[in-house]
């Protein structure tokens, strides 16, 4: 289940040939003084580049394209870049001290910068997810001759808020299931049992990860565990990386902050992704926080069948987005 080479799985024509211009690449890259690792994928390297900046904090979500494919390298070449101390990018080395806000956008600008030289392309695509897009709202903002576009799934603004509509949500949610709701009315909102829970009763509930993971062992756990171009030590460190990124001043910072007070305006065009689903980032706080910044094109996009992650959801709507952005 475990045991695999960690070799990237070429993409291949009919024949098992590998397609001319493609490429499948697990590297790693000095950036700020840390070695990063990133997967990158596409089948023709002339594509426009876009820079996925992953959840958490500590989450790297390439190995989540095996059970639900989002088919973003059939658009662009897609650069699944592992942050400062996730998954590829860990390293018990790392001074926990550069583990801030501040630290984690300037990566996210020199990784930027990095891949515009090596692709040869003046500005590139900037995704980013859930914690992830705390990060790459604010370099998209700082460096906006860099992107052609900012595009936030599950656009975080008010963590604190969002967790407590949650909460509220669930308590409603499990009106009829005793155990749970009993659970959740012994762990409110805030306690450290509270944290213990809220995993497993968010997806049980449909509004975690994807709407129809019900179970974070299957879902997230097992399927990290069974990824193939994953080494059993890469497996291993995404774990790591994940308790080193929460247990950062990082992780209190976001949790602290407040978007709309941080980012109220962007020069390139904005694309916010929620799930209808999504108690994971309030979507109503999301589509507010979009009518409050000033940008030169933005638009809200609801996804009615997702939670927490359209881009995995509904991979087939996204796409026929992301063409019109892209013409």
């Amino acid at each position: 289940m475990v045991f695999f080479s960690g070799k990237m799985i070429p993409f291949a024509d009919a024949n098992g040939q590998v397609l001319p211009g493609s490429l499948s690449e697990k590297s790693w890259v000095p950036i700020n003084g840390v070695e990063m690792g990133m997967i990158i994928k596409t089948r023709d390297q002339t594509r426009p580049v876009l820079l996925f900046v992953h959840g958490g904090p500590g989450m790297p979500e390439y190995w989540l394209n095996e059970s639900h494919p989002s088919h973003l390298e059939e658009l662009f070449t897609v650069v699944w870049w592992d942050q400062r101390g996730a998954g590829l990018s860990y390293s018990d080395a790392i001074p926990p001290e550069t583990m801030t806000t501040t630290q984690m956008v300037a990566d996210t600008i020199s990784v930027t910068q990095y891949l515009r030289q090596r692709f040869r392309q003046d500005k590139i695509y900037l995704m980013a997810h859930s914690f992830g897009t705390y990060i790459g709202i604010q370099a998209a903002a700082q460096a906006p001759e860099l992107y052609h576009a900012y595009i936030g799934v599950a656009q975080s603004v008010n963590l604190a808020l969002s967790e407590e509509l949650a909460y509220e949500f669930m308590l409603d949610f499990y009106v009829n299931d005793k155990k749970n709701r009993e659970l959740l009315k012994k762990a409110p909102y805030g306690t450290a049992a509270y944290e213990r829970i809220r995993d497993r009763v968010m997806h049980e509930a449909g509004i975690g990860t994807t709407h129809k993971m019900y179970s974070v062992i299957a879902g997230i756990f097992l399927a990290v565990m069974k990824h193939r171009e994953y080494m059993l030590k890469e497996k291993f460190h995404i774990w790591q990386g994940k308790a080193f990124s929460k247990n950062s001043v990082l992780n209190d910072e976001f949790r602290q902050a407040n978007l709309s007070d941080i980012v109220t305006r962007l020069n390139i065009p904005v694309l916010f992704f929620s799930g209808a689903y999504d108690y994971t980032v309030n979507h109503l706080l999301t589509e507010v926080y979009l009518e409050e910044i000033k940008a030169p094109k933005k638009h809200f996009y609801l996804f009615e069948d997702s939670a927490h992650s359209p881009i995995f959801e509904e991979p087939e709507v996204v796409l026929e987005i992301l063409k019109d952005l892209i013409l």
